[in-house]
């Protein structure tokens, strides 16, 4: 009795070593570990970041306000066990005229007028049969739409620039499609 005991309590741990072992080393549990190290660090705000993983190709894409937070990014993902390459699709959010971040002092009126932008541009991403509007992450500051993400063809690039463009309070569109 005793050694069937111990030989169940051995085959569960040997499972338990696999599960650990595998969840590491898969997308889903990679993409995981990144989003936890990312959450956990104070120079990067994770829900400015999207984390994708495929064949341990992680693909980070978002807006984030400096050089310094997309620089820090990048380096956990590198630094995630499992890890084989990292694409870097994140965009540093600028001034129009002075190439700084925008001011995180606006007003009330300004972060609305921002987010009006941002819930027209991105209803009329969904709206576009060409475009695959959910795949493409859409950020306002200052007028500026920051357009991240992944899309299949030059076309839908294109076409998701132009909406953007065309859309009332729109001052300049940039765009980090891949």
């Amino acid at each position: 009795m005793r050694e069937q005991r111990s030989i169940t309590l051995g085959v569960l741990a040997v499972f338990l070593l696999l599960v650990v072992a595998c969840t590491q080393t898969t997308d889903a549990g990679i993409t995981g570990t990144v989003k936890t190290k990312l959450a956990a660090d104070d120079q990067v705000r994770a829900s400015e970041i999207n984390v994708d993983t495929a064949k341990g190709v992680v693909t980070l894409t978002g807006n984030v306000d400096s050089e310094a937070a997309r620089d820090r990014a990048v380096q956990l993902a590198k630094d995630t066990n499992g890890v084989r390459n990292v694409k870097d699709m994140i965009s540093v959010r600028s001034g129009e005229q002075t190439g700084q971040a925008p001011d995180p002092n606006r007003t009330v009126g300004e972060r609305i007028d921002d987010a009006g932008i941002t819930m027209r541009v991105k209803a009329k991403l969904l709206d576009d049969p060409l475009v695959k509007g959910l795949k493409i992450d859409v950020d306002t500051r200052d007028g500026v739409v920051y357009l991240t993400g992944t899309v299949p063809s030059a076309a839908e690039r294109t076409q998701a620039i132009e909406l953007a463009r065309t859309t009332e309070g729109v001052k300049n569109v940039e765009a980090n499609l891949g």
